[in-house]
């Protein structure tokens, strides 16, 4: 039983029909992963019949994956999951078209490169119902490294991504790697920006809270996460904020003399040193040694200088990376 939880609550929870939206691009080895600790879960129908079904459904929505990968009949080897299609690229599209699919009061949402724990929908369900007018639950995000060992670029990781806490409390969202809600927020409020390539879930986020719903950190509602471990993917992902951040703060309908400030502010705060983080840095007791707490604020360095290239370019007319 969950801590704090009376009995009877968490068996009501357990009548809800969940649906999880798992989007996937290119990444076959990582959604088996996926979809085997999603197999697994703890959160089952009530009743003594043994044929009795999960009391969830698992949609994978390929975005348009490579054939090589064969996600379909990836997808067919697991019984509690749906293979879908979306072509439009990015993420947001595709967890949308999972949402005309859903049948679930429940809605989840996880990444095809994320391992929930298997307790993670009974959680993010129990999280959920027992607080009133709850808009969304955010759960904590685990990295873990390839080794034991872990390069500069997972140290920053470590430090720096999925910071599920902050997002909710200063932003109002959450990363959607770990994110439970209702259907009836998301009738309410509307899907997903799918004009976005990231940060669509913060921007999605930011509505649920506007409209009046609560908004919960669970840090016992896991999943695990892999740390990028390569410049190539951390270039990837930053390019791919970069462009979120971009599409979301500057306006079509903005004047020009508008747009241009806020893409000043944009730019100072990516080329400004990061003297607080490099402070903090030092300060954490996850960085150990003076290597590693040097190292982490010049990788920052580093993505802040990718970050300025990639919204100039955009600025000038470029097209946001799909990442």
């Amino acid at each position: 039983m969950l801590e704090g939880m009376p009995q009877a609550a968490l068996e009501r929870s357990k009548d809800r029909f969940v649906s999880v939206i798992v989007p996937v691009f290119n990444d076959a080895a990582g959604l088996r992963l996926c979809l085997q600790a999603l197999a697994d879960q703890t959160y089952e129908q009530k009743g003594d019949r043994e044929d009795q079904k999960a009391n969830y459904e698992v949609i994978v929505v390929d975005n348009a994956s490579a054939e090589s990968e064969n996600i379909p009949a990836l997808v067919a080897e697991f019984p509690v999951a749906v293979y879908a299609h979306e072509p439009l690229p990015g993420s947001y599209a595709a967890r949308n078209c999972g949402l005309t699919l859903a049948k679930g009061e429940i809605l989840a949402f996880t990444d095809a490169d994320c391992v929930p724990a298997e307790d993670w929908i009974e959680k993010g369900v129990a999280r959920l119902t027992e607080i009133s007018h709850c808009g969304l639950v955010a759960g904590r995000i685990n990295l873990f490294f390839r080794g034991d060992q872990a390069n500069p670029i997972e140290l920053y990781e470590s430090v720096t991504a999925f910071p599920q806490q902050r997002l909710l409390d200063q932003q109002k969202g959450a990363a959607t790697a770990n994110v439970f809600t209702f259907r009836s927020v998301m009738d309410a409020v509307g899907p997903f920006n799918a004009k976005l390539r990231s940060q669509g879930d913060l921007e999605w986020g930011h509505r649920v809270f506007a409209a009046g719903y609560r908004q919960v950190y669970a840090a016992d509602v896991c999943v695990a996460h892999p740390a990028r471990y390569t410049l190539r993917q951390l270039r990837r992902r930053t390019l791919r904020l970069a462009g979120g951040t971009f599409s979301r703060v500057i306006q079509s309908e903005q004047s020009v003399l508008q747009r241009n400030w806020v893409f000043t502010k944009l730019l100072l705060a990516d080329l400004i040193p990061p003297v607080n983080f490099a402070i903090s840095a030092f300060k954490d007791s996850r960085l150990s040694g003076f290597r590693q707490k040097t190292v982490v604020p010049l990788v920052l360095v580093w993505v802040r200088y990718v970050s300025a290239v990639e919204k100039a370019r955009l600025r000038f007319g470029g097209v946001p990376h799909r990442g």
